[in-house]
């Protein structure tokens, strides 16, 4: 299977398996890092040990190509489909003087940020999956972008939002082609996620040259 059929999987088990907790057969991100988590394959036993890692009143989200199956003592909260995209091998250069690293001093504002645009589930050390970057405006941090789910080879680009303050003026677009010029320099190849419903998000990438590979199963899931 290509490892980004089960992107989760594929970063839990090689790059980011010092954020992840869990066993061979299923892992998920530490709860302050993220709330993805994965099975292995889909064998009974597999699913009963993604079980196991869902404490009582906790949610995960599953997101992988083949479609999700449910372990027994999970129920489905939200189901949707997003689209997964990769790049080409070359991105347009963009103006980056006002573009900036965002390192621990910039957590809270990035929390808030994504907690207000909703570009994907954040928590309050997401940011350490990888590189963040971010243009403030007036002082105000207005747009971010960064990197999430990692595995030899591919590094997805993720959090790409902007404030409602700030859009229109191409700021998501600027921090998208840096991001993904940045993994393309290290020969991984970037990749990112959309909702298949986000036409705007996904015309901008398309403008990006960014190209459909497969539609994807995101399901979050919680304890029966």
């Amino acid at each position: 299977m290509h490892p980004l059929d089960r992107p989760v999987w594929a970063a839990l088990s090689t790059d980011h398996a010092e954020l992840s907790c869990g066993g061979l057969l299923a892992k998920r991100y530490r709860p302050n890092v993220n709330v993805f988590a994965a099975a292995k394959d889909d064998t009974p036993e597999a699913l009963a040990a993604l079980t196991a890692l869902v404490g009582v009143g906790e949610q995960i989200y599953i997101a992988q190509v083949p479609a999700v199956i449910v372990p027994p003592g999970l129920v489905v909260a939200k189901r949707s489909v997003g689209v997964q995209m990769v790049a080409p091998a070359a991105m347009p250069a963009v103006a980056a003087d006002d573009i900036a690293a965002l390192d621990e001093a910039d957590a809270p504002e990035m929390l808030a940020l994504a907690s207000l645009t909703e570009p994907g589930p954040f928590r309050p050390r997401t940011r350490v999956m990888g590189d963040f970057f971010g243009i403030r405006v007036d002082g105000r941090l207005a747009a971010m972008a960064g990197e999430r789910f990692r595995c030899p080879g591919y590094c997805e680009v993720s959090a790409v939002c902007s404030h409602p303050d700030f859009r229109g003026a191409g700021l998501a677009r600027r921090l998208t082609a840096l991001v993904t010029a940045r993994i393309l320099a290290r020969g991984d190849t970037p990749f990112l996620h959309a909702w298949k419903s986000n036409a705007p998000a996904i015309a901008l990438y398309e403008s990006l040259g960014f190209s459909l590979r497969a539609e994807i199963d995101v399901v979050q899931l919680e304890r029966a």
